[in-house]
């Protein structure tokens, strides 16, 4: 019996994959050490899933996702997603794709993205059988953590969403999008008097003796 190799496109994404984790994660420092990023197996899962979703088989899909999600410690990427080459999740707890979302090439997603839908009583209102519910993420992307896309909506090539952003409109190319800082909004009174009291040296400018 002959051996059976893997094909060179195979191995190609494989090392594409580990690759863009060393570059991506300063903390991974090889591709034997890549072999333990929750990408790969988030990867490996997803391709399983997606293949067996596409030939009807949504029960053992969905089982696989299953069990990806609890490997990976939250990555729960539906069968029926469509991501590109050289996909990355930082961390990964967390992070949700839904069924129709679509993902380009060499996008990079940190951990708690989500990229949902509506709803389900918007999708079954407004949503046709075959419509894209999800977001679509063009070439490129980077989202942030604790970022929310929600809906059919475009983030073009090359776009930024930022940490905590809500996402609910079209994103042009290239734009990065922010979510507001945050701010000191109000200082107590007693924390105000203290600290605008000078400092004590040695105790000789106490008013009070203890």
């Amino acid at each position: 019996m002959s051996k059976v190799h893997a094909s060179p496109s195979l191995r190609q994404r494989i090392r594409e994959t580990l690759d863009v984790i060393v570059t991506r994660d300063p903390s991974v420092r090889s591709r034997t050490e890549a072999l333990l990023h929750p990408t790969v197996l988030a990867l490996l899962g997803h391709r399983t899933s997606h293949f067996l979703y596409r030939r009807g088989r949504h029960l053992t899909a969905r089982l696989v996702c299953t069990a990806t999600k609890v490997l990976t410690g939250g990555i729960e990427i539906h069968p029926g997603a469509r991501i590109g080459r050289r996909f990355f999740v930082d961390h990964g707890s967390g992070v949700v794709v839904g069924e129709t979302a679509v993902i380009g090439d060499d996008v990079s997603l940190f951990h708690q993205v989500t990229l949902g839908s509506f709803g389900w009583w918007h999708d079954q209102e407004q949503a046709r059988p075959g419509t894209r519910r999800h977001p679509l993420l063009g070439n490129g992307v980077t989202v942030g953590a604790g970022a929310t896309l929600l809906g059919p909506i475009t983030i073009s090539d090359d776009a930024l969403i930022g940490a905590m952003s809500l996402v609910l409109s079209d994103v042009p190319k290239g734009v990065h999008v922010r979510a507001p800082q945050a701010t000191i909004d109000h200082v107590p009174r007693s924390r105000a008097r203290r600290d605008a009291q000078p400092p004590h040296r040695n105790g000789s400018e106490r008013t009070h003796e203890p």
